[in-house]
């Protein structure tokens, strides 16, 4: 059997987390290896355990959950943070992205999306529910008059591909024979091109183009 994904919950309503465990739980390839209360334990436990995933609410005590992703990115990178929240603002889901987050879930999601995303989030993709997705790549791209995609070139579009999938530079770099910094020249061109500001929106604009045109 293949090992299972690692996962923290983080969440400070215990209801609430105890059903988030239950339902992980019951999936054969997730395993729930510790829980938190609140965002400076989630660090904790994260920097001790090394999980695959921390699920984690966004506002806790103790260092929130923009706060807690901040960290538990810059220390441990290879951990994958999913944001499930209440919070349907705008202004908290870029903050959070920008933080390190590779997803982010509203509570009101059915155990079978939960399950999904955790393990979309584990291979690398970013997931984010798909009504604020829209409504964020909408206002994205409000204005534009011109596909921004028809002013990629063809490596350009190879190394968004890339990126879209969880790919680092290094990774790309390899796969494409290309040195890193060429890579990272590349991607500065398409950020420019594609007017967003980081690969986390680069990827999901790719991704929600590449839905629509399935």
């Amino acid at each position: 059997m293949p090992d299972r994904l690692r996962v923290v919950i983080a969440d400070d309503h215990p209801l609430f987390r105890e059903g988030v465990v239950h339902s992980l739980s019951l999936e054969e390839d997730i395993e729930v290896v510790a829980e938190a209360a609140n965002g400076k334990e989630a660090v904790r436990l994260a920097t001790e355990l090394l999980p695959d995933i921390v699920v984690m609410d966004l506002s806790m005590p103790e260092a929130g959950g923009i706060e807690a992703t901040r960290q538990i990115a810059a220390s441990v990178p290879a951990t994958a943070v999913l944001i499930l929240t209440v919070s349907e603002d705008r202004d908290d889901l870029l903050e959070v992205l920008k933080a390190g987050a590779r997803g982010y879930v509203l509570k009101g999601v059915a155990a079978q999306g939960l399950i999904h995303a955790v393990r979309a989030v584990a291979h690398g993709e970013v997931h984010v529910t798909p009504a604020l997705a829209s409504g964020i790549l909408h206002e994205m791209s409000r204005g534009e008059m011109v596909d921004p995609f028809e002013r990629l070139t063809p490596r350009e579009r190879d190394i968004l591909e890339l990126v879209a999938k969880g790919r680092t530079n290094r990774e790309i770099g390899e796969q494409l024979y290309l040195a890193e910094k060429t890579v990272k020249h590349y991607m500065t061109n398409v950020l420019q091109k594609l007017h967003v500001r980081s690969r986390v929106e680069a990827a999901l604009l790719a991704q929600r183009r590449e839905l629509e045109s399935s």
